[in-house]
């Protein structure tokens, strides 16, 4: 018999770790190569982490909503045949410096730094402020206190604190300059009554410091709105919301109290892209076997504005703007259970009309079926979200951070427009759709998120009608 070590796999280059939510089986139970042993979470993705081999499961190392490293062993499967592997679950003991010889005064103020930090209280996570393991354990072996770590900024997804956040916090710490109080020296010719005055003038004027002080030393509360009870009457359901949805709601709000969001509206006409839609979408789908939707024709159009207006395909961090060299396009979809998902296509600009719809396609059919991988929605620098599915003309989308902007595209109507002919101006009937643009006014003005919106009605405008795919 041999012993296989179930390691949490690789799930994406900014994955390094996830949450198990569910055991699907039990120690004793046999085990088919393939099949799932667990689920896990990150972010918003849920997956399953199938088996590598045939076999009986011996031992679980983690419990249910424990956090897991990727690559750390989370099971072991006994196998038939082979040798025994042996298997260390215990984590490696940390290095450990000699210290050097320190005089009795420094090492009095070792001894209470080390006792400090050992009276500090563990650090844990909350809902607004979620810490790794190995953040936790920097915290813990640094004397960092629960207060303390929660007023760090993160670099991380979602304002995350990493492992060189704190490590420059601490840098920083280090480095700052301590006060250094002057004291007059004592004169050996000076009276005893002169030096009791002395004495009393340095103290009068310490307490005068710390009046002065202590009012600029103190910090507003910021304290949360308090939420107005909710009547509930007997007829009245209540429904527990998902962990997606509680996600998506803290998201939502964050970034509404991140950026200055305002708004961008056009009309754009879109008949030569609905007629020539109709014309070739029956032969696409004999020849491919494939849907053409309008989403990758939109998808093309936003990506050819974003290589116009690179300056839309940006972050913020800080006081600092990050401009992205490649350009992955988010697209907002519905799931079954009414909540929403945003798959990435990346490198957008890199896939001619042929290759925006078999991603678009594959990417909306896994989201569908709950088949998306942390990778898949990891990575965007802009996003659009197609309202009109619902038959919204119109919508204020919010920002999906940490990005700069977001599209949603209105339904597709036939209106009544003035044509402009040869002979004259004449009404006729033509298919609009209204372009909703938000975009965070910290970075963006009104002038660049405007022309953005503008090129991307111009590209759908402009549709070549005798174009082939």
């Amino acid at each position: 018999m041999a012993k296989f070590e179930l390691k949490l796999p690789k799930m994406g280059e900014s994955v390094a770790e996830a949450t198990i939510t569910s055991w699907l089986k039990d120690v004793g139970d046999t085990i088919e190569e393939d099949e799932a042993v667990l689920e896990i979470a990150t972010d918003k993705v849920d997956s399953e982490v199938p088996s590598e081999v045939e076999g009986v499961l011996v031992e679980k190392l983690f419990n249910v909503d424990d956090v897991v490293q990727v690559g750390q062993t989370i099971a072991i499967i006994e196998t038939e045949g082979g040798n025994v592997v042996e298997v260390k679950a215990t984590a490696a003991e940390p290095e450990t410096v000699a210290e050097p010889v320190a005089p009795k005064v420094v090492a009095d103020v070792a001894q209470t730094v080390v006792a400090a930090k050992a009276s500090v209280e563990p650090v844990v996570s909350t809902e607004d402020r979620f810490y790794s393991p190995l953040v936790k354990n920097i915290a813990k072996q640094e004397g960092i206190s629960q207060a303390e770590l929660d007023t760090i900024s993160g670099s991380g997804k979602d304002n995350r604190v990493t492992k060189n956040d704190i490590k420059a916090y601490l840098e920083s710490r280090s480095s700052a300059p301590s006060p250094v109080h002057k004291t007059e020296p004592i004169s050996a010719t000076k009276s005893e009554d002169t030096m009791k005055l002395d004495a009393e003038r340095r103290q009068n004027s310490i307490e005068t410091s710390k009046k002065d002080i202590a009012p600029a030393q103190e910090k507003p509360k910021s304290e949360k709105p308090t939420e107005k009870p909710v009547t509930i009457s007997g007829g009245d359901e209540v429904i527990e919301m998902t962990r997606m949805g509680k996600l998506i709601s803290k998201y939502m709000v964050d970034s509404v109290q991140t950026s200055a969001h305002v708004q961008s509206f056009i009309e754009a006409d879109v008949t030569n892209i609905w007629n020539w839609r109709k014309k070739v979408k029956d032969g696409f789908m004999k020849r491919e076997g494939e849907n053409l939707t309008f989403t990758p024709i939109f998808m093309e159009a936003i990506t050819k504005a974003l290589k116009d207006f690179p300056m839309m395909n940006i972050s913020v961090q800080g006081d600092k703007i990050i401009k992205k060299k490649a350009i992955n396009v988010g697209m907002a979809a519905a799931l079954p259970d009414g909540n929403l998902i945003v798959p990435v296509i990346k490198n957008a600009d890199q896939l001619n009309l042929y290759g925006m719809v078999k991603r678009v396609n594959d990417l909306a059919n896994r989201a569908r079926l709950g088949k998306l991988s942390p990778d898949d929605i990891q990575g965007g620098t802009y996003t659009v979200t197609n309202v009109g599915t619902f038959g919204s003309i119109m919508g204020t989308p919010i920002i999906n951070q940490p990005q700069v902007g977001i599209l949603a595209l209105g339904a597709i109507r036939k209106t009544p427009a003035v044509i402009e002919g040869p002979e004259g101006d004449y009404i006729g009937i033509r298919f609009k759709m209204y372009l909703s643009h938000s975009y965070d006014h910290r970075v963006v003005n009104g002038a660049l998120g405007g022309q953005f919106v503008k090129a991307v009605k111009d590209y759908l405008e402009d549709w070549d009608s005798d174009r082939e795919i």
